[in-house]
């Protein structure tokens, strides 16, 4: 079992079983760790649910229908797929979460490319640029955002009016990136690609029901209704179709444990950090000036250390509320800068987990110095944004 696993599930692993020692010696208090878990308790509902429900989808044949038709009506022209698939990228993480991107739309990408004989990394870098990028606009569109609404003390619609110039400016940015490192025709292999020819699903039931489980998800998430009892409603309709008509296909490893752990062993070990001088860094890092850029950049940094929510909540605790433009900018740095590490955001952990079910092979070194320069060009443009709009 133990060759089986990666240095990545080694890390998850490792990450818990700290977190499970700080408890087990009093470092963290079992009532502060209940708390914490209690926190997360939703969340993790939400990552499995969502993750059962993307994959059976994908089963169903959703996304390849999808995808063809988004290549079809790219008719062969790279610039017209480019832009088709950083609209809808970017929409679907504004207005329905950047995991939802990650999960639903990182499948649609990957199904895309094999029918378009086109190369799978470009569409599925940017789904996971946008999914982090593109959250800006609404509270809905990154976890971050929704811990950080109350403290920050605006609601949906004043926040849109604070954060569309940075959240046009991020999008921008990252559309150059991609551009540049993953669609321009240097990086291809050919000028033009060929639209694929529809086909027909092999179950229409299965299709119907994974479908209507997705436009569901949608409809009650707009309807604001939690995203932990979306998704869970999302994921029975499809598992319950998949129980009368594939049963064989539901299988154990739908359950993303190595999410749950990583998850969990985070809730566990910040916690126990912050009690033992964390938030006496945090508040020397970001400084006493109030400098918007530097807040972000912390966050940021801290973000592709531990994960942008656990980075949120670190430093959210030294920022005052009546600091609302501080708050706004730790947000910038948490949405936007997570782009370098494969742990620096859910979005991303649950992008690599849809590549490696793919067998999308990502170049980590390639990764790595890519997402490095958009993370600093992309905070840099859009603080600026933050703070001449503002």
């Amino acid at each position: 079992m133990w060759r089986r696993l990666g240095l990545l599930d080694l890390i998850r692993i490792g990450l818990l079983v700290l977190g499970l020692v700080f408890v087990a010696t009093g470092l963290l208090p079992w009532e502060e760790a209940a708390a914490s878990l209690d926190d997360i308790g939703p969340l993790l509902i939400f990552l499995v649910a969502i993750i059962v429900t993307a994959e059976l989808t994908k089963e169903a044949q959703v996304f390849d229908a999808i995808a063809a038709r988004m290549a079809v009506f790219g008719r062969g022209n790279y610039t017209a797929l480019f832009f088709l698939c950083t609209a809808f990228a970017s929409f679907i993480t504004i207005f329905l979460n950047l995991d939802t991107t990650a999960v639903l739309l990182t499948p649609v990408m990957l199904a895309l490319a094999p029918k378009a004989r086109i190369a799978a990394l470009p569409l599925a870098m940017t789904t996971i640029w946008l999914a982090n990028t593109a959250s800006l606009l609404l509270p809905v569109s990154n976890l971050t955002n929704l811990l950080g609404m109350e403290k920050i003390g605006l609601d949906a619609q004043e926040f849109a009016a604070r954060m569309w110039a940075p959240q046009i400016v991020a999008i921008a940015v990252t559309m150059a990136f991609l551009w540049a490192f993953f669609w321009r025709p240097g990086e291809r292999r050919d000028l033009r690609y060929t639209p694929p020819v529809l086909e027909p699903v092999a179950d229409r039931v299965l299709f119907a029901a994974a479908s209507l489980a997705c436009v569901l998800f949608i409809v009650l998430l707009l309807l604001k209704t939690h995203v932990a009892v979306a998704a869970t409603v999302a994921a029975v309709i499809v598992v319950t179709a998949f129980l009368v008509r594939a049963r064989d296909r539901l299988t154990w490893s739908l359950i993303p444990w190595q999410l749950v752990v990583f998850v969990t062993g985070l809730f566990l070990v910040v916690p126990t950090l912050s009690r033992h001088g964390l938030s006496d860094l945090m508040t020397w890092m970001i400084g006493t000036e109030g400098d918007p850029y530097r807040t972000a950049a912390v966050g940021a940094g801290l973000s592709n250390v531990i994960n942008n929510l656990p980075a949120y909540q670190a430093v959210e605790t030294v920022i005052p509320a009546s600091a609302q433009d501080r708050l706004l900018a730790l947000l910038v740095g948490t949405n936007v800068g997570p782009v370098i590490t494969p742990w620096a955001s859910l979005a991303t952990l649950l992008w690599f987990e849809s590549c490696r079910r793919h067998d999308v092979k990502v170049p980590m070194r390639r990764f790595l110095l890519t997402g490095a320069g958009l993370a600093v060009v992309g905070l840099v443009a859009t603080v600026w944004a933050l703070v001449a709009f503002g």
